[in-house]
C-alpha cells in the first residue's frame, strides 16, 4: 500500500532542501528524495560564495533574502567576507557604477572603491591592472554541506522524511494527486508514494524529472558543465571574492581552512552531464588567477571537478506551478543556486502552502517572457 504525503520533493540539492524544510515549517508533511545523497549534485560542487550584487530589482531582491536568511542560520560557516568586482578598464568602471545605482536604489549597502582602497583589501593584487572596483560587505561566503545539514536537520525535527540513492522513476497524475514510484538504487526495489503536491527540484536532472509526468510543458533548462579547483592551505591573504570579467575568473580564500577556491566561466558552453575534470582548466584557471595575484604562484592545486549550471534563456531561476495542477518547479538557477537557494526555497513553500510569497517572484515564474538578462553571471 501506498505511504501518503502531503507534499514530495524530488532533489536534494539547496533548492529542494530548503524547499522541503520551508514546507514543513508550514505544516506540511513533506517527503524529501534524492537519487544520490543529498548534495550529490551541483549543490555540492560549487564554491560557496553568496552575492547580492546583481543586476535586476527581482535578482537584487531575492539574493538580499537570501543573505537575511543565511545570517540567521546557525552552524554554517557563513562568514560576510564580502564580494569585490574588479574595474579594470574605464569601460567596466561605467557598466558597474549603471549596476551599482540600480543596486543601491534597492537598499544594497554597494560602493565603488578607488584603486587604493582595492590594494587595502587585497594587498597582493597586481595593482598594475585594477582602477578600482565594486565592494558589498554583507556578501559573503558559507559551507554548503553545512547549509544542507541545517536544512537536513530541520526537515527531521519538523516531522519531515528524508530517502537517500532513491531515484523517481514514475511519477502518475491522477487527478487531485499524484503517484510517485521510487527504486531503490542498491536493492532495486519500487515503493509508491502517494502526494497533492510534487516539486521536481531536479537540478541538472530538472528534464529528465520532468518527463516522468506526462502532458506538462517543456522546461527552458539546459545544463553545462563548469569546472572548479582548490587549493592547498594557506595563511590568511585577503576576505573578498575577486570577480574578474577580464580575464573572468573568480576566487575566494575559504575562512574555516585558508584553501582558495575557484572557477571561471567557459567561452563556449560546454553542454550536457559531465563528471570529467580537465588538465586545461586547472592550466588556465591558475594563469588567469595568477595575473591578478602573481604571489600565488607557489600554492599548490589540490584537486579540481566539474559541476553543473542549469541555464535558462535570460540567466534567472524558474520556478511556480506548471499547466500541470499541483506539480511544481523550481531550478534553472543559472549558476546562482546555491546563493539564491535561501529565498527562492522559502518563497516557493510559501506559494504552495499559503498562496503568496514574501517578495516578488513574478520574474521567475515560467509565464515570463525571458527578455531580461542578468549581466552579472
Amino acid at each position: 500500500m501506498a505511504k501518503v504525503y502531503d507534499s514530495i520533493v524530488i532533489g536534494g540539492g539547496i533548492l529542494g532542501c530548503a524547499t522541503a524544510y520551508e514546507m514543513a515549517k508550514l505544516g506540511s508533511k513533506v517527503l524529501l528524495v534524492d537519487k544520490g545523497y543529498i548534495g550529490s549534485g551541483s549543490t555540492g560542487r560549487c564554491i560557496g560564495g553568496i552575492r547580492q550584487q546583481f543586476s535586476t530589482p527581482a535578482t537584487i531582491r531575492l539574493a538580499m533574502e537570501s543573505v537575511s536568511i543565511f545570517e540567521q542560520m546557525e552552524g554554517i560557516e557563513w562568514y560576510p567576507s564580502g564580494y569585490l568586482f574588479l574595474a579594470q578598464s574605464e569601460q567596466e568602471k561605467i557598466k558597474y557604477l549603471e549596476v551599482m545605482k540600480i543596486q543601491q536604489e534597492m537598499g544594497l549597502e554597494v560602493e565603488f572603491i578607488e584603486k587604493k582602497d582595492v590594494l587595502s583589501l587585497v594587498p597582493m593584487l597586481n595593482g598594475d591592472r585594477v582602477i578600482g572596483g565594486t565592494y558589498c560587505k554583507r556578501d559573503g561566503q558559507a559551507n554548503p554541506f553545512l547549509v544542507l545539514k541545517f536544512y537536513v536537520d530541520g526537515i527531521k525535527k519538523l516531522g519531515g522524511k528524508i530517502l537517500t540513492y532513491s531515484e523517481a522513476i514514475k511519477i502518475c497524475n491522477e487527478g487531485n494527486f499524484f503517484t510517485t514510484t521510487l527504486r531503490d538504487i542498491n536493492s532495486h526495489k519500487t515503493a509508491e508514494f502517494k502526494s497533492s503536491i510534487v516539486v521536481n527540484a531536479g537540478g541538472p536532472w530538472l528534464n529528465e524529472v520532468n518527463s516522468l509526468i506526462k502532458g506538462n510543458q517543456q522546461l527552458p533548462v539546459i545544463s553545462e558543465c563548469h569546472e572548479a579547483l582548490i587549493t592547498e592551505p594557506t595563511f590568511p591573504l585577503f576576505d573578498p571574492m575577486l570577480v574578474s570579467y577580464s580575464p573572468s575568473c573568480y576566487f575566494q580564500q575559504l575562512r574555516g581552512t585558508g584553501q582558495i577556491i575557484g572557477c571561471y566561466t567557459p567561452e563556449q558552453p560546454i553542454k550536457g552531464i559531465d563528471h570529467n575534470s580537465t588538465y586545461n582548466f586547472a592550466s588556465e584557471f591558475s594563469s588567469r588567477v595568477l595575473k591578478l595575484i602573481p604571489g600565488l604562484a607557489d600554492l599548490r592545486v589540490l584537486r579540481s571537478w566539474t559541476g553543473w549550471y542549469e541555464m535558462t534563456p535570460d540567466g534567472n531561476p524558474i520556478m511556480g506551478e506548471t499547466n500541470i495542477k499541483g506539480y511544481w518547479v523550481i531550478g534553472g538557477a543559472s549558476g546562482h543556486g546555491f546563493m539564491f537557494g535561501p529565498a527562492l526555497g522559502k518563497c516557493l513553500a510559501e506559494l504552495i502552502c499559503t498562496g503568496k510569497a514574501c517578495i516578488s517572484v513574478k520574474d521567475f515564474l515560467l509565464t515570463r517572457n525571458f527578455e531580461e538578462k542578468e549581466k552579472f553571471s
